[in-house]
């Protein structure tokens, strides 16, 4: 194996699937980056068993340099190898296997010599596109991501709750994340490919998110065992989480007796500022409702309380008291990315739902939090 290349480039790729270097992983070969290099082009891949994330750079390409003098394969540990293209003062790095798996790194004056693992230790992945296929615009996939992903559970109780929900039917597309204490929700329309129901890691696609640089068209090939994200000339992959997601369109409440419209703002501030006083490590907020004035307080026998009077836009509805998680409503309201924000309440102990009337595509749900003060 023997090639000439750009270092820029050659970073800019190496750091691309680096990021699905697995750190812990008792496969040694997955703590490393696997360099293919084929007649007119170059595969770099990393796996962390669930994601895997392959570049390919092509020698046809004009924006960068690339001679290939010998075709190969070898594994370099993904921290060093990553260091050392850094390191190097060079615009162009030659990289050389010289004696079985040691490999030669060398750039201007600079030279580094380390011992890579063979090819074939690494997992055989198969990253052949499935056959049901649809193509999302960059924009529109980002806005699934950053509207639904959060509300994903970070414990593993039950691994099919960490995943956002992708089922297709009925020409929608309809994206669901929750924890049991909290939903996103967002649908948009897809004609293109066949329906499916399935659940997606949200590691996988916090590194789309990562991957997303420009507005270009996605395309997205699904199996029922793998989901692939082309991006440019970066294929994600990840393995899609086993279990039946349930049924969450029960959990949203229907009839409201309460709608509070305000300033999503002025309601965001009031929240962060009284999160600071926290009970057990928790900032649990109290909002009062009426129609000339929104009181958001909080209390903590440790700390003390803060109370803060907002003025409404619009309030229908009795006076009102509910208390819920100053993090959920903060995150839900960010998600949302309205400057007004409309909040249904269909009860005291019961679900409300955020929306905002700029995008009626992705609806919040959070459960409130009982209360004894």
């Amino acid at each position: 194996m023997d090639f000439r290349i750009s270092k820029r480039y050659f970073f800019n790729a190496l750091s691309i699937v680096g990021r699905a270097v697995s750190a812990n992983s008792p496969l040694p070969a997955l703590s490393g980056i696997k360099i293919d290099v084929l007649t007119d082009q170059i595969l770099l891949t990393a796996s962390d068993s669930l994601v895997s994330i392959q570049k390919i750079l092509k020698t046809h390409e004009n924006d960068f340099v690339l001679e290939i003098n010998e075709p190969g394969s070898i594994v370099l540990e993904a921290k060093y190898i990553l260091e050392i293209v850094r390191k190097i003062d060079s615009d162009e790095i030659h990289i050389e296997v010289i004696d079985g798996t040691l490999t030669k790194i060398s750039g201007y004056n600079a030279e580094f010599n380390i011992n890579g693992q063979k090819s074939v230790d690494f997992p055989l992945i198969d990253f052949n596109k499935p056959s049901n296929q649809f193509t999302l615009a960059a924009s529109q996939l980002l806005k699934i991501i950053n509207q639904t992903s959060f509300a994903a559970s970070d414990k593993e109780t039950r691994p099919v709750l960490t995943g956002v929900n992708f089922k297709k039917e009925s020409g929608k597309l309809e994206c669901v994340a929750t924890d049991s204490y909290r939903l996103a929700k967002k649908v948009i329309e897809l004609r293109e490919g066949d329906n499916f129901n399935i659940t997606i890691p949200t590691k996988a696609l916090s590194e789309i998110s990562k991957s997303i640089e420009k507005e270009t068209d996605i395309l997205v090939c699904i199996s029922d065992k793998k989901i692939q994200f082309w991006v440019d000339n970066v294929v994600i992959q990840s393995r899609l989480i086993d279990g039946q997601y349930p049924e969450t369109s029960r959990l949203i409440p229907q009839i409201f007796e309460h709608t509070l419209i305000i300033d999503s703002r002025d309601l965001l501030n009031a929240i962060d500022r009284a999160s600071f006083i926290k009970s057990e490590g928790i900032s649990i907020i109290k909002l009062s409702a009426s129609d000339t004035e929104i009181m958001i307080s909080s209390r903590s026998q440790e700390v003390g309380y803060s109370k803060e009077k907002i003025v409404p836009i619009e309030y229908t509805g009795r006076p009102f008291e509910i208390s819920f998680s100053g993090k959920y409503v903060f995150d839900a309201i960010r998600a949302l990315s309205g400057a007004i924000v409309k909040i249904e309440f269909s009860g005291d102990m019961k679900p409300f739902v955020l929306k905002t009337n700029e995008d009626d595509s992705v609806l919040q749900l959070v459960l409130p939090v009982r209360t004894y003060n």
